[in-house]
């Protein structure tokens, strides 16, 4: 009974990774770059090709345990425009990665995406700057630039609003409110309405389709 419960729920109510995988379609080879772990590919990695790409080693690590990557490479994502070719990936994927990089690396970051990817470059970033310290040993996961709607959609990205209503969320995108299972409900009823209208979501998926 609660399996199904929670299986309904989650038709009614997507995760991020599921609007993700709608998003990624029938790609068959995809670039993840700062896949971190885990990936929010992991749920659907099985059914195509992917190449994790992370500089801290303990998630790189751990992901390899399970196998979410068919392969590994540990490096700086500003170096992945010199390790691959172009063209190389039919979808590129930077899943929580950007604000991690000062705003001009960003950029570079986006440039370097867009000569990899054979037809799609996704992009899920907060909306705008959102405060982040280091965590669980990894000083990579402070925040260091914010990324908003417009620049997004300025640079050809169609963008959908994702985790319900900005002021809902905080740090490490952890509900704000108590009693937690309330407020984390309230958050994805919000959702519903809030895909449609990223300027007011806590974070953006971002898809740029090249051919």
């Amino acid at each position: 009974m609660l399996k199904s419960i929670k299986r309904y729920y989650y038709k009614v109510f997507w995760p991020y990774e599921r609007y993700l995988e709608r998003e990624v379609g029938d790609s068959r080879t995809l670039l993840d770059l700062g896949c971190g772990y885990p990936s929010p590919i992991k749920s659907f990695s099985s059914h195509l090709h992917s190449t994790g790409v992370d500089i801290f080693g303990p998630s790189i690590d751990k992901s390899r345990a399970e196998r979410i990557h068919d392969v590994y490479k540990k490096m700086n994502i500003l170096d992945a425009g010199r390790e691959f070719k172009k063209k190389s990936f039919e979808c590129v994927l930077a899943s929580d990665v950007i604000e991690h990089l000062a705003k001009e690396d960003g950029g570079k970051l986006i440039e370097i995406m867009e000569s990899l990817a054979a037809k799609k470059v996704i992009i899920f970033t907060p909306n705008g700057f959102l405060y982040q310290s280091a965590h669980d040993g990894n000083e990579y996961q402070k925040h260091l630039s914010g990324w908003s709607v417009k620049e997004m959609r300025d640079r050809g990205y169609r963008v959908i609003g994702i985790n319900g209503w900005k002021p809902l969320r905080k740090e490490f995108a952890q509900i704000r409110f108590r009693p937690a299972f309330l407020w984390t409900l309230i958050s994805n009823l919000t959702q519903v309405f809030i895909r449609s209208f990223p300027e007011q979501a806590f974070a953006i998926l971002c898809v740029k389709e090249l051919s």
